[in-house]
């Protein structure tokens, strides 16, 4: 018995309009690869032409849990059938041909897809593991798509194939969503302030008395004199800079600043320790 599939994320057109082909797969194993790649991208129309084998338990096994997507392949047993009813017709090729053909890299060919899946139904067809696809199948694609692997070992395994095309239609897919939900999966979240961060942004005030805790902690622990600074102070100060802390990060370190000066057994410290405004709820504070 299969694993039991998750569902499938809500229909729409980037779903229903484009569809992968794959041209006489040798290994079921594959299929099932590819029914994976597929469904991480939200992907679920599957053509499979005149595969050696399927289905199997072996194609299914290798879905790991995308067996909603083979359950749904439809087998034909041509390439003409699996096209019939397209508008745009774009086919993976690793080789150049004697006769020039529109070739395009992955984001170009997902901008297109989606471009036309408006319009009709797009099928982004995948060729045989040895040898791809053949000329004659090629003639019948509007443009080809080349994947810029490395030269000295170019050939893909074709669910990695499919996985390279399926994320590219899934960026294009969500830039053009104009809800706000949409935008957490392309927006970077980087340093404090940016969305999902859990603490605001540290203060210049905050910032600048840990700079100070700090410059007293290193002279209680007899590790900094005050009058012969040198460039310490200034490059921890550039150092601590370039981190852009968040207020629970300065509360923290002021909490470390505090229990190295109890340590320390320096009177001062507790006097430090009274003076930092923190929240109550801070871990940092003791």
């Amino acid at each position: 018995m299969h694993e039991t599939a998750l569902p499938l994320e809500g229909t729409d057109s980037f779903n229903n309009q484009i569809r992968i082909v794959l041209v006489e797969t040798s290994h079921s194993g594959n299929i099932g690869a590819v029914a994976r790649a597929m469904k991480n991208m939200g992907l679920g129309n599957l053509f499979l032409v005149n595969p050696s084998s399927f289905p199997d338990e072996t194609s299914y096994a290798r879905s790991a849990g995308a067996s909603d997507v083979l359950d749904r392949a439809q087998v034909v047993q041509s390439l003409d059938e699996a096209l019939a009813d397209c508008v745009l017709v774009m086919g993976t090729s690793a080789r150049g041909r004697k006769v020039p053909w529109p070739v395009v890299p992955p984001p170009a060919a997902a901008a297109t897809a989606l471009e036309y899946s408006s319009k009709g139904k797009v099928a982004l067809v995948f060729g045989r593991e040895n040898h791809g696809l053949s000329n004659d199948e090629l003639q019948r694609c509007h443009y080809h798509i080349h994947i810029p692997s490395n030269p000295d070992y170019s050939s893909l395994n074709l669910a990695m194939a499919v996985q390279v095309i399926s994320y590219e239609l899934r960026m294009h897919h969500l830039r053009s969503l104009e809800e706000d939900e949409s935008r957490p999966y392309l927006e970077p979240m980087l340093a404090p302030g940016d969305p999902g961060w859990d603490s605001p942004p540290a203060t210049v005030g905050e910032v600048e008395g840990f700079f100070g805790h700090f410059e007293q902690m290193l002279v209680d622990v007899d590790f900094h004199r005050r009058d012969n600074p040198r460039h310490l102070i200034a490059r921890l100060r550039r150092l601590f800079q370039r981190a852009r802390m968040d207020q629970l990060e300065v509360n923290i370190l002021r909490g470390v600043l505090s229990a190295v000066q109890k340590a320390a057994g320096n009177h001062k410290g507790k006097g430090q320790r009274q003076s930092v405004s923190v929240d109550s709820k801070d871990e940092g504070q003791e």
